[in-house]
């Protein structure tokens, strides 16, 4: 793996919002992964904003499911995940986190080839 210095930007924010946001996301990102998948972490200042992508070569998600991946205890097709711990609460947090600090948070996922969740917050 190849490691970039590319411009560095300090930015400041809530640290236990952010402990939920980045923890949350790259635990599903792990969780939902497949044997021998990646994950792309990026973060850039632009426009004055902080832009992250937190992305996974995992399952995916069916585009039924989207729409309430968000809402508390929704779990996608749980008798597909049995073996996969969890209690529907993590991305109800990530988008509480989110709103709580001014941002956005958007999902593209293609079942079979993984999801990328983009966070747009204001620096």
């Amino acid at each position: 793996m190849v490691w970039q210095q590319m411009q560095q930007d300090t930015w400041y924010t809530h640290p236990v919002l952010m402990r939920f946001l980045l923890e949350n996301l790259l635990s599903n990102a792990v969780k939902y992964n497949r044997q021998g998948g990646s994950i792309r972490l990026t973060a850039e200042i632009k426009e004055n904003q902080l832009h992250l992508e937190v992305a996974d070569t995992g399952i995916g998600i069916s585009p039924e499911h989207l729409p309430h991946i968000f809402t508390c205890f929704y779990r996608a097709d749980p008798s597909r995940n049995k073996e996969i711990a969890g209690n529907g609460l993590g991305l109800s947090i990530v988008k509480t986190a989110v709103e709580k600090m001014q941002g956005e948070i958007i999902v593209e996922s293609e079942e079979g080839k993984g999801t990328c969740f983009h966070v747009t917050l204001p620096a």
